[in-house]
């Protein structure tokens, strides 16, 4: 039966602990109609609200989640074709003495996992989020990763740390086996979903509203699914080679399918697909043939601007135009959303010639303004970082100058691009950014690295080096 709804599925599931509140299991409303939401008010008794401070405890443990972790399961019929499969040196270790490995390994706070874990070929997508109560620090990232033995297909994963820079995958939460530790969503079982093949998450939203009748807060995951169904687009003129996702492979002239998808979950480790209003159970379809977006959807990041009033920032390829481009939608739940169109594509002669994918955007608590940092691709797939701001988040981007604000290191674990950019703003007089990504390195080896910038220039960051005491 197609039918695997979050309310449904809580009215008879099993009471989980929140590491940031208690929440009872949630009735189903008696009528689906759009619904209002409102941000969250945490009890910093019981609840480690979102803060912007940064800890300065280099030394500090990381503290342990709760809850069980699922088991991580892998049933796929078909796969993807091949992507780059990575190296499998020991390219970077945290306790390297050499000052060549230090200098290869800088930024670099998340590197792949052991021999034939989940995400021992690939991690990537990082969204971040830091939550602090009268007792402790408490940082979570989630990310995509693969294995060795299916890399064709990614999961979803939780780390969790006390500092934002030393991570440890499934924060403690036990598990039968540490080949899956972190594992927190897998692809889809039912044929006829949108997921079935792989998962990407794009953002993490909590909040409350009244289509979850609970005492608190709840999580909402927006994330990206794909299935194996390719799409034609026709065009052998095209200087880039289009791929979705980014370094899998396809026959010329096809891109694989995604759409967006959103998953709830009380803990942010136990989640349940909400379907939304197409037949695949994703949240909407692509455009028709004759729209921008009429070939897949990508990297739907949400942000919450007002009660009433939410806004998606995806991306798609442009074929009319040769490039790829960022587009925007607006919700008043969270799961119905009306498209708006392009907001940002390429510049000629510019390290985003090609256009701008995985976009995220943030509302500046300094001006007011809101911030987007993209991935930038070259006229030949090159990826870098750029940046654009905005008076009001919906059509007037103004890009932060001509270059990028973090380019690929020279001879690094992430000497062959950057990407999938994650942003997060700390207070305090300095007012620090810190910036997570996705970083791709010698034979297609991938991790995920931070830099830094103070608040008073985002025109250029710099790769995390250490704690300054």
């Amino acid at each position: 039966m197609k039918s695997f709804s979050f309310l449904a599925t809580l009215t008879t599931a099993h009471n989980f602990t929140n590491p940031t509140t208690s929440l009872p299991p949630c009735p189903t409303p008696h009528k689906p109609n759009l619904l209002t939401l409102h941000k969250i008010t945490f009890d910093s008794r019981r609840t480690p609200s979102l803060v912007t401070r940064c800890s300065t405890k280099p030394n500090a443990d990381i503290t342990n989640g709760t809850g069980k972790n699922p088991s991580f399961e892998s049933d796929h019929g078909s796969k993807f074709l091949e992507k780059a499969t990575p190296s499998s040196d020991n390219y970077a270790s945290s306790s390297a003495s050499s000052s060549t490995t230090l200098l290869c390994s800088r930024g670099l706070v998340l590197d792949l996992g052991p021999a034939n874990s989940w995400d021992s070929a690939e991690v990537g997508s990082p969204v971040v989020k830091r939550f602090l109560s009268d007792e402790e620090e408490r940082w979570y990232m989630w990310y995509h990763g693969s294995s060795d033995q299916d890399p064709s297909s990614d999961a979803i994963g939780l780390a969790v740390s006390s500092n934002g820079i030393h991570w440890e995958r499934g924060g403690g939460a036990s598990v039968t086996s540490t080949n899956v530790a972190g594992v927190v969503l897998n692809c889809s079982k039912d044929w006829w979903a949108f997921d079935t093949m792989s998962i990407r998450p794009s953002e993490v939203v909590i909040m409350s509203s009244n289509i979850v009748r609970a005492s608190g807060a709840v999580y909402w995951l927006y994330y990206t699914g794909y299935t194996s169904e390719n799409v034609k687009y026709f065009d052998d003129s095209f200087e880039l080679d289009v791929k979705n996702p980014e370094r899998f492979c396809s026959r010329k002239g096809e891109v694989f399918k995604s759409l967006p998808g959103l998953a709830m979950s009380q803990d942010g480790r136990h989640w349940a697909r909400l379907e939304g209003e197409h037949h695949s159970g994703a949240l909407f379809d692509v455009g028709s043939e004759n729209e921008w977006d009429f070939l897949f959807i990508s990297s739907p990041q949400v942000v919450f601007h007002a009660n009433g009033d939410l806004r998606m920032y995806y991306h798609s390829f442009d074929a009319e135009k040769g490039e790829y481009c960022i587009g925007m939608a607006r919700s008043r739940d969270g799961i119905k959303w009306l498209k708006l169109g392009k907001i940002l594509g390429g510049r000629k002669g510019c390290f985003d010639e090609g256009g701008a994918v995985n976009a995220r955007v943030l509302k500046n608590k300094k001006d007011g303004q809101y911030l987007m940092v993209y991935e930038g691709v070259g006229r030949h797939g090159e990826r870098s970082i750029g940046a654009a701001v905005s008076s009001d988040g919906l059509k007037d981007w103004r890009r932060l100058g001509e270059d990028a604000i973090l380019g690929r290191s020279d001879g690094g674990w992430d000497g062959e691009g950057v990407g999938s950019p994650c942003l997060v703003q700390l207070d305090g007089e300095a007012s620090e950014w810190r910036l997570y990504y996705r970083g791709v390195g010698s034979g297609g080896r991938t991790g995920i690295g931070l830099a830094t910038s103070d608040g008073s220039d985002l025109s250029g960051f710099q790769r995390w080096t250490g704690f300054h005491i």
